[in-house]
């Protein structure tokens, strides 16, 4: 079990750094905390409706990995029986 929990833990690492970074990459829908870092702007450089579609994707699979690997390890921590 303690190979599989470090595994589940680096998994975990590694996602929340990635989807951290996928969230950043969103364009901004317009007001709040958007607009105060300069995300407001609009840009001709934005991705195009295939761009974005496909980083909503792998946000949203990203997203589901992650709770999975949460929901893993408190699994394991609950019912880890040591003697």
């Amino acid at each position: 079990m303690d190979v599989l929990t470090v595994i589940l833990q680096v998994v975990l690492g590694i996602t929340s750094i990635l989807l951290t970074l996928l969230i950043l990459l969103h364009k901004g829908r317009g007001g709040g905390m958007s607009d105060m870092f300069g995300g407001g702007m609009t840009s001709s450089l934005g991705s195009s409706g295939v761009a974005e579609r496909n980083l909503n994707r792998i946000t949203v699979t990203l997203g589901l990995i992650w709770g999975a690997v949460i929901i893993a390890l408190g699994l394991i921590m609950r019912f880890n029986v040591e003697s």
